[in-house]
């Protein structure tokens, strides 16, 4: 089913949830809603299903207009953080529930239930299960028995609303392999929210990124990462050092050291600021006349393939995060205290809004 919303507005009272929100989500394609707390992204997934109404705006599934149909016309399926399953009923009797409860005419026979939920059970990876109760399951075996709950009524469209949130990192990083595994298997239109940019980048077909009630950018895991479109876009995904500057003429200037901006030839000596992720930083030791940013390293962290390095401007224009490869780092030998350069890779400009 593909799902598209047109023009939502949302307010809570005086707070503004959603501001005019308008996007597609292609059929069979998992999407993740990503973004901080309060950032509306909840409050979007909630009013798909028909959990919350909207104050302005359409909902629409497979090109028809579902504003106004009751949750349990839509056809959805939903999946909260904290399992939400009847503690009193056994694994299989939580996955029959929804089955179970169907208007007499649409009920399957209970000989027909009892071959659905164990294939259910079968493709979340838990047929051995089926007779203990929820309380004695662990949280990674609880919330894919809610994924078998919700997937058990046939639902055309999966929604996810922090479906990994109150699990540890190791169990998370599992399961969230293992939903990408069975979307590509089952191919239900599928929505997740999460404030976790790894999560969504790993999982996703199409990520949203959403900031204070909108939409800041839409697109593959790769695009968003690579090609960030807004400052909140770069920062939120991944860590990012900023050079401060002014701007002029397609040149930003961040405290003497000049980096390219050919975006904003037309900037006038405005105020500028460089995005540059840790990784696409160089690294040398410092010789008189090396082009770049004379920093002193004042902490190095490396374990396992990547080496961490905490760096301190000479400039007084703060720290800088580079990462590097372990073997360069052997290779370099560097010692705490010492004087390097450092020099961007890739450097993305931006307008500095906030200071303008």
């Amino acid at each position: 089913m593909a799902i598209e919303v047109k023009n939502i507005h949302k307010r809570f009272g005086q707070f503004v949830a959603l501001n005019d929100v308008s996007l597609n989500f292609p059929a069979g394609e998992l999407t993740a809603l990503l973004g901080p707390s309060g950032c509306g992204k909840t409050t979007l997934l909630r009013i798909i299903a028909g959990l919350e109404h909207p104050d302005a705006g359409q909902v629409i599934l497979d090109g028809v207009d579902a504003s106004a149909r009751h949750v349990r016309e839509r056809q959805v399926g939903f999946v909260f953080q904290h399992y939400a399953l009847f503690k009193h009923m056994t694994v299989f009797d939580n996955i029959a529930f929804g089955l179970r409860v169907k208007p007499r005419a649409e009920r399957p026979s209970e000989t027909v239930i009892r071959e659905k939920v164990m294939r259910l059970l079968e493709l979340v990876q838990l047929d051995w299960l089926a007779d203990r109760y929820p309380p004695q399951l662990s949280g990674g075996q609880r919330q894919r028995i809610a994924l078998a709950r919700a997937l058990a009524v046939e639902p055309r469209v999966l929604l996810l609303d922090e479906p990994f949130g109150a699990l540890d990192a190791k169990v998370r990083k599992e399961l969230r392999r293992w939903l990408r595994r069975l979307h590509d298997e089952l191919h239900v239109t599928s929505i997740f929210v999460t404030h976790d940019q790894e999560e969504a980048l790993e999982v996703a077909d199409q990520v949203v990124l959403m900031n204070k009630g909108s939409v800041e950018q839409i697109g593959a895991p790769g695009e968003v990462y690579n090609h960030p479109a807004s400052p909140f876009v770069y920062g939120f995904l991944g860590n990012v050092n900023l050079f401060h500057g002014r701007l002029h003429e397609g040149v930003l200037d961040a405290g003497g050291v000049t980096f390219e901006a050919p975006d904003h030839a037309a900037a006038q000596d405005a105020k500028g600021v460089g995005f540059v992720r840790p990784h696409e930083l160089e690294i040398e030791r410092y010789a008189p006349g090396a082009s770049g940013i004379v920093a002193r390293l004042r902490r190095a962290h490396a374990i396992g393939p990547l080496a961490q390095l905490e760096l301190e401007r000479d400039d007084g224009g703060g720290m800088i995060e580079a990462v590097i490869s372990s073997e360069r780092y052997d290779r370099l030998h560097l010692q705490e205290g010492e004087t390097l350069v450092v020099q961007p890779r890739r450097l993305r400009v931006f307008l500095d809004e906030a200071a303008q």
